[in-house]
C-alpha cells in the first residue's frame, strides 16, 4: 500500500475496495477500474426532480422528498428526457480514510452526448467534490441537454478519481515536465496549467466540428456504433478559421494541439473562465496516465471539446485559447496505461463523436 501524495492508481483502487473503503450493491467489476479512476454504475431507480439542488446540511434523501416528482424503475430500461433533471442512486458507496478525498467527472462518451452528469454526496455543498474521510452513498444528477437517452442499471456515466494530499504541478514544475517529456506537439503555453486552443482550420475538405440538432431522436446508451451522425448532428464548417457560436447550441470541436500525459501523471481539463467569452468548454474531463503516450499507442492525442454558447452569439477564432490541462503526480505508476489493452475508445483521437455513432 502506498502512502505517497498523489492520484491513487488502479491497483490501490482495487485494494480500497478490498478494505471496504469502496463498497457496492454488486461486486466491483474489473472493467470499472481505470488507470487513475473508478467508473460508477447506475442503480435500479431514478427520481425525476423539479430542479437541480445540493443537499447542504441534510441527507440527500430528505431533499428528494422536497424536490422529487416521481420515481422511475430503470430495470426494464427507461428514457431520461431532454431538458429534465434526474437523481439516480449509484451502486457504489464510500468510507474514505481521513487523508483521501475524491473528485468526479462525466466519462468521455457522456460529455460528448451533452448528457450533463454530476456527482452528489449526502450533505454535499459542491457537485463532483468528495471531502476527505467521506462515508456514505453516492448519487448522480443527470440532465440530458441535447438528446433524450435510454438507460439501464449498471451503466457507467461518470467516474471518480481518488487523491491523497495535493500533488498538483505548479507552472514551474509543469515547465520542467514539458522539457523532459514534451507534453504538447507545439510550443507549450503554461499559465495556471497547460493551455490548449481550438482548431478551426481542418485539412482541405474536412469539417471543423459538429453541432447538435435540436429535435433528434432517442439514443440507447448500450448501442455502440449504431447511429448515423447526420441524424443527430450537423457538420460545422469554418470560414477563414472562424465560427459564430449560437446561444444555447452545443458543439463538438477539437483542440489544435496534440497532448500527452506521461505514465506517472494524470491530468484534468479545467473549466474555462467565462470572462474570456460567451461560451464554456462544457466537459471538465479526466485524462488518464498514458493518454497520447507513444508506447501506449498514442503519439499525442488531441482533446475533444464540448462547447456550449451562453446568452450572446460569440465569434470563435482558430487558435483561440479555450481551456487548460492541470497535471498531477500519481501516487505510483498504474499497472496499465490508457489505451493499453483497456478498450479505450479515444486514444490517438482527433475530431470524434461519442462511441455510439458510426464513423462519419
Amino acid at each position: 500500500m502506498t502512502t505517497a501524495a498523489g492520484v491513487i492508481p488502479d491497483r490501490e483502487i482495487a485494494r480500497m475496495a478490498g478494505r471496504g473503503e469502496i463498497t457496492a450493491a454488486r461486486a466491483i467489476e474489473p472493467g470499472q477500474i481505470q488507470p487513475a479512476s473508478l467508473d460508477l454504475r447506475l442503480g435500479a431507480e431514478a427520481f425525476r426532480v423539479r430542479a437541480s439542488f445540493l443537499p447542504g446540511a441534510a441527507p440527500l434523501a430528505d431533499r428528494l422528498a422536497e424536490f422529487g416528482m416521481h420515481r422511475i424503475d430503470l430495470g426494464p430500461g427507461a428514457v431520461l428526457e431532454k431538458g429534465c433533471v434526474y437523481v439516480v442512486p449509484l451502486q457504489e458507496a464510500l468510507a474514505l480514510p481521513a487523508e483521501v478525498s475524491a473528485v468526479a467527472n462525466a466519462k468521455s462518451s457522456t460529455g460528448r452526448l451533452d448528457l450533463f452528469t454530476r456527482l452528489i454526496t449526502d450533505r454535499g455543498t459542491e457537485f463532483d467534490r468528495i471531502a476527505a474521510g467521506y462515508a456514505g452513498p453516492l448519487y448522480a444528477e443527470i440532465s440530458p441537454r441535447s438528446f433524450s437517452v435510454l438507460v439501464r442499471p449498471g451503466m457507467r456515466l461518470n467516474q471518480i478519481r481518488f487523491r491523497r494530499g495535493d500533488a498538483t504541478l505548479d507552472d514551474a514544475a509543469l515547465a520542467r515536465l514539458n522539457a523532459a517529456e514534451r507534453l504538447v506537439d507545439g510550443e507549450a503555453h503554461i499559465a495556471g496549467g497547460l493551455a490548449f486552443s481550438v482548431d478551426l482550420r481542418p485539412q482541405a475538405g474536412g469539417i471543423a466540428g459538429w453541432r447538435a440538432k435540436p429535435h433528434a431522436g432517442l439514443i440507447d446508451l448500450d448501442r455502440i456504433g449504431a447511429y448515423a451522425p447526420q441524424d443527430f448532428w450537423e457538420p460545422v464548417t469554418a470560414s477563414e478559421g472562424r465560427i459564430i457560436l449560437d446561444p444555447g447550441a452545443f458543439y463538438i470541436l477539437v483542440s489544435r494541439e496534440a497532448v500527452h500525459v506521461p505514465p506517472d501523471y494524470a491530468a484534468e481539463m479545467a473549466p474555462y473562465l467565462a470572462m474570456v467569452g460567451e461560451f464554456r468548454v462544457h466537459y471538465a474531463g479526466f485524462f488518464d496516465p498514458g493518454f497520447g503516450h507513444a508506447p501506449a499507442g498514442g503519439r499525442g492525442a488531441r482533446g475533444v471539446l464540448e462547447v456550449r454558447c451562453h446568452e450572446a452569439p460569440f465569434a470563435l477564432d482558430h487558435g483561440q485559447v479555450v481551456g487548460r490541462l492541470v497535471y498531477e503526480r500519481m501516487a505510483e505508476r498504474p499497472e496499465r496505461l490508457y489505451g493499453e489493452g483497456l478498450g479505450s475508445n479515444y486514444q490517438g483521437q482527433g475530431l470524434k463523436l461519442s462511441k455510439h455513432f458510426r464513423a462519419a
